[in-house]
């Protein structure tokens, strides 16, 4: 029976995305603020109908359970909107792509986090400590992305970049909106190609930290997974109404550190303390909406020509 409900959720996911660039997007066309706050509402939206067939059909505790992971998740995925910002950037993808460029990138994310995720599942009930290696790991990445100098990252300096380029044919152009071309027999992959890598491998990278989290919170795989994709398939028009605006949330960072770092003790403590769900949704809620206050009442000072403007 649990594996008819993986079966259809993600034929409905993949309905909902085929109508997504088939349909409504179509056309290659920047996406408008309008449109993506639209769309972010409506993911949002069928989270939540979602969450409360949850209730209706297993009861109040995994109800708790996917609202928990589902918030978890969406918030530590943030980090993702900064690595596009980043990407797109780097590449020169133009804004009439992008939106196909992260839609590619969600299907690859979808296949990954299901295999981490039950990779984990695995891991978890054949060898019990290993919750504390996770936790330890988590708490560690924690405390490491706010400790940690920040550096520019130059993605065409990037190991796997340079790999891959020597690899496989590039061509320095885009070609509209495809991947790869065809040229005297021989297939050349375009920038968007190597966008769309860079999408798949950032979220390789962030998977290494919201799985294990995400699993302190619930112990059912269908709701781990379902809200895991829940979250993502909603990042993508989040991104589209926060690009211009990322920078504002300055001290997101520290309050998703603290958030890794709370979910990283919590597993470590298991066996010892116990956290009820609704605990931790609260402090999630609470560590995220104190970010974004003081992000806004202390905004980033400045830099103009190496003097910090106040």
């Amino acid at each position: 029976m649990d594996a008819l409900y993986f079966v259809g959720f993600n034929i409905l996911i993949l309905l909902l995305l085929c109508l997504d660039l088939f349909v409504f997007n179509r056309k290659n066309e920047p996406v408008k603020l309008k449109e993506a706050a639209a769309w972010s509402v409506f993911w949002i939206a069928l989270a939540m109908v979602f969450n409360y067939g949850v209730y209706v059909w297993k009861g109040e505790e995994l109800a708790l359970e996917f609202l928990t992971a589902y918030v978890l998740e969406k918030s530590l995925s943030v980090d993702n909107l900064f690595v596009f910002v980043l990407l797109f950037s780097t590449f020169g993808v133009p804004a009439a792509y992008q939106h196909k460029v992260l839609f590619w990138g969600v299907l690859g994310a979808i296949v990954m986090r299901a295999i981490f995720i039950f990779a984990g599942f695995a891991l978890v009930e054949y060898f019990h400590a290993s919750l504390y290696v996770l936790g330890a790991f988590l708490v560690y990445g924690g405390i490491k992305s706010v400790v940690e100098k920040e550096e520019e990252l130059d993605l065409k300096e990037s190991r796997w970049y340079k790999w891959l380029s020597r690899h496989i044919r590039l061509v320095p152009e885009f070609h509209g909106e495809r991947f790869w071309i065809k040229k005297e027999g021989k297939r050349f992959f375009t920038p968007l190609f190597m966008a769309l890598v860079s999408i798949e491998i950032s979220d390789l990278i962030f998977a290494v930290d919201s799985i294990p989290a995400v699993l302190s919170i619930s112990a059912n795989p269908f709701i781990v997974y379902s809200s895991n994709i829940f979250a993502i398939l909603g990042l993508r028009a989040l991104y589209f109404v926060l690009e211009g605006t990322l920078h504002l949330f300055h001290y997101l960072k520290y309050g998703l550190a603290a958030i890794l770092v709370f979910v990283g003790l919590k597993m470590l403590l298991i066996d010892i303390v116990e956290v009820e769900i609704m605990h931790s949704l609260l402090f999630i809620f609470a560590v995220l909406a104190l970010s974004v206050v003081f992000s806004l009442i202390f905004p980033q000072p400045k830099v103009s020509g190496g003097v910090v403007k106040e």
